[in-house]
């Protein structure tokens, strides 16, 4: 079955000036502060569209990673993923690092670093971001 989530901003003014206001629909967890100096300068306290990217490709990598350990009968106790989005003003996002340490009970590292390789590459987040560098940094704890 499909699912669809939402979300929706609104914008005051214009780019450098202007600001917005990001609405999680469906969820309903709030909403979050955003503008161009959000995401071209200091966070200060406002969200970007990259650290949105970083939080859903954070997210759904830890999950295609648990799904695929635990196919292979690793089944993870933890996994601790964290994901880096590069902003360029000008050019737009130039890459994706994604940094991940788990806890595989039976797993040598050489197993963790193929299943989240295969993770990385067959994640629907990655898969939607394929116009992107997307680089991995995978250990055990």
């Amino acid at each position: 079955m499909a699912t669809t989530r939402s979300a929706h901003t609104v914008w005051e003014g214009d780019l450098l000036q202007g600001s917005g206001t990001v609405t999680f629909d469906s969820s309903g967890i709030g909403d979050q502060p955003v503008s161009w100096p959000s995401r071209a300068e200091q966070a200060n306290g406002r969200t970007s569209p990259e650290e949105l990217i970083a939080a859903a490709h954070s997210s759904c990598f830890s999950m295609a990673l648990s799904h695929g350990l635990s196919g292979a009968g690793t089944p993870p106790t933890r996994l601790v993923t964290s994901a880096d989005v590069t902003f360029q003003p000008g050019e737009g996002i130039t890459g994706i690092h994604l940094i991940v340490e788990g806890t595989v009970p039976g797993l040598d590292d050489q197993g963790f670093q193929a299943a989240a390789e295969d993770a990385k590459k067959n994640c629907p987040v990655s898969q939607a971001l394929t116009g992107t560098t997307i680089t991995l940094t995978a250990k055990l704890a």
